[in-house]
């Protein structure tokens, strides 16, 4: 029967920002603004990344086109509603025609909402994800927007999305739409190479938890037909396009997230885990993600007093996205694993586990254990409790977790409040 009568969709969609990887890609970054049209950019970045030199470097090489470029270094770490504004009241007025995101998911995610902020004023709620935000459409194309990465993990180069923390709320969440899609990534491993343990792990696990989410969502053929082509979510659900780049990913994972973590000047572990994060951004920017998402939302908006170690210039609580989506995933796993044994147990398999002997409900089982033990050797948080949490704090984390609708769509089994409940308790310490 065909998607129309049985009221389920047939069609998925699979794009991707078109982008450059390779050792010395951003040694072309000017030429590929200039082929733009792009006369008068914002270079959008942090503090660290200026402090590295790595800024500047970028600039010169934009200038060398005679293109002018100013600097804005002030991005938070994992992006709030008010460093938002912050960086949108900078742009205002300036006459940017081009952008540039320059380091980790928070500069790149900083950069897309002055993009959108600055060509369609409105409100900052009012493209925000409902039921939290308006939903309000982007009206159209924004400006151009180049986005290089310095940490191999959140895929924001490729993806249609901004995550920001409401700090009067206490919640993440973000906004989605295909024109928020960066113009083109631009992927330097040589860039990632001074990233510290800590935050290589963090990234790192980004990677596996975005490709582990898209691989097991709810099939595209099982979301409803949309009313019109216009309202598709951008986030379809499992296809054999996201499958395909996910699986790779989380093989590259298994394979070289330990050695980047443990010999942090590896240029081929640096190389393959850029290479992971750019395959995992393509995945779960088509597939989306669901649960361990959903939960890493709150955990991050609700931190209490938690710092975490390695991550130079945060001295204020906080808890990274890498840390935050996986601190729930193994939880999350152990709920999905009966929607879709064959998958969960092919995980265990690309993650480097021998699975000949086993049965496959044993091996698909056993993909909680094995992100754990992925979690100790990377010497990661053991929970959510590690982050300062206990479950006295259930109740609000559930609240949190279930207005992310926008992602707990995509689970491949539909989330109650009560099964959240036992999924945060499950996650307060796994050893």
């Amino acid at each position: 029967m065909s998607g129309i009568e049985t009221g389920l969709d047939t069609i998925f969609t699979a794009t991707s920002a078109p982008f450059k990887f390779g050792i010395g890609a951003t040694n072309e970054v000017g030429f590929d603004l200039k082929r733009l049209g792009v006369t008068n950019a914002l270079l959008v970045t942090d503090k660290n990344v200026k402090e590295l030199g790595i800024a500047e470097r970028i600039a010169s090489i934009i200038e060398e086109e005679d293109i002018k470029v100013d600097v804005f270094d002030g991005v938070h770490i994992e992006p709030t509603d008010e460093s938002m504004l912050e960086a949108i009241r900078f742009a205002e007025g300036k006459g940017y025609d081009g952008f540039v995101g320059l380091g980790g998911g928070s500069s790149i995610d900083t950069a897309k909402c002055v993009n959108l902020f600055t060509t369609y004023p409105e409100p900052l709620m009012a493209y925000v994800n409902p039921p939290i935000g308006e939903g309000k459409r982007v009206p159209g194309p924004l400006r151009p927007l180049l986005a290089i990465p310095t940490t191999a993990g959140t895929g924001s180069e490729g993806t249609p999305v901004i995550v920001l923390d409401f700090l009067e709320l206490k919640l993440k969440t973000g906004i989605s739409n295909p024109y928020i899609r960066p113009t083109m990534g631009v992927v330097d491993p040589l860039l990632t190479l001074s990233l510290p343990p800590e935050v290589t792990a963090s990234t790192g696990m980004d990677v596996l938890t975005h490709s582990l989410e898209c691989f097991t969502a709810r099939d595209y053929t099982t979301r409803p037909k949309p009313a019109t082509p216009a309202d598709r979510a951008g986030y379809v659900g499992s296809n054999p396009i996201s499958d395909a780049v996910a699986a790779a990913a989380i093989e590259i994972v298994g394979k070289y997230l330990r050695r980047a973590v443990s010999m942090g000047n590896d240029l081929e572990a640096r190389v393959n885990m850029a290479l992971g994060a750019t395959m995992a951004g393509v995945g779960f920017g088509n597939a989306g993600v669901h649960i361990p998402h959903s939960m890493g939302y709150p955990i991050a908006g609700m931190v209490k007093e938690w710092t975490p170690p390695g991550f130079k210039g945060v001295d204020y609580p906080m808890v990274p996205h890498g840390i935050a989506v996986t601190v729930g995933a193994p939880a999350a796993m152990k709920f999905t694993v009966p929607a879709d044994m064959e998958k969960h147990a092919l995980v265990v398999q690309l993650l480097g586990e021998d699975i000949e002997d086993l049965s496959l409900r044993e091996a698909a089982m056993g993909l909680p254990e094995v992100l754990i033990d992925l979690m100790k050797d990377i010497n990661f948080p053991n929970g959510v409790g590690a982050l300062g949490f206990d479950e006295r704090d259930i109740p609000k984390l559930v609240e949190g977790t279930i207005k992310q609708q926008r992602l707990l769509v995509c689970s491949p089994r539909p989330v109650t409040e009560a099964d959240l409940e036992q999924m945060f308790e499950d996650a307060m310490s796994y050893w």
